[in-house]
């Protein structure tokens, strides 16, 4: 996940985790996101910057609005370097994100400069944070325990 300003000590902690735990692959990250939405939804609140965001390839993301609310965004095709976005800008209207009005755009020194789109958010789903978590944490525990353990010299 990619979170917006975050202290150095923080982010050397959170590094430190991540390389010591089991990583989902991009498919199963996906697909885990997709079966926690809910319904889609016209809109949602966003009052200032996103709490953090997570790209799910180059045509979908999850926005963090806070630490228990996220939001799936699927956009409507291909969206150019939003994997390699280190922030995104999301439009909105009077504090509300909308779907099929509003986009997001990448940005960053690896997002190209030349002709950069935003790119136009189609469907907003509702993601059960809760039980996306519960899961998560039950995946990242069924690969461990299907690692086999290292022989002892």
């Amino acid at each position: 996940m990619k979170w917006l300003p975050i202290p150095a000590m923080l982010t050397v902690a959170l590094l430190a985790a991540c390389a010591s735990s089991p990583r989902l692959s991009d498919a199963e990250e996906r697909a885990l996101y997709r079966a926690h939405a809910g319904e889609p939804v016209s809109s949602f609140s966003l009052f200032g910057k996103p709490h953090g965001w997570t790209a799910l390839g180059d045509d979908a993301l999850v926005v963090w609005t806070r630490p228990r609310q996220a939001w799936l965004l699927d956009l409507s095709g291909s969206c150019q370097d939003l994997p390699y976005a280190l922030s995104i800008m999301i439009t909105s209207t009077g504090s509300r994100v909308q779907s099929k009005f509003d986009s997001v755009q990448p940005v960053g020194p690896m997002v190209s400069p030349v002709g950069r789109m935003p790119c136009r958010i189609h469907e907003i789903r509702p993601l059960d944070t809760t039980a996306l978590r519960q899961a998560e944490q039950e995946l990242r525990q069924a690969e461990v325990e299907e690692r086999p353990g290292t022989p002892q010299d």
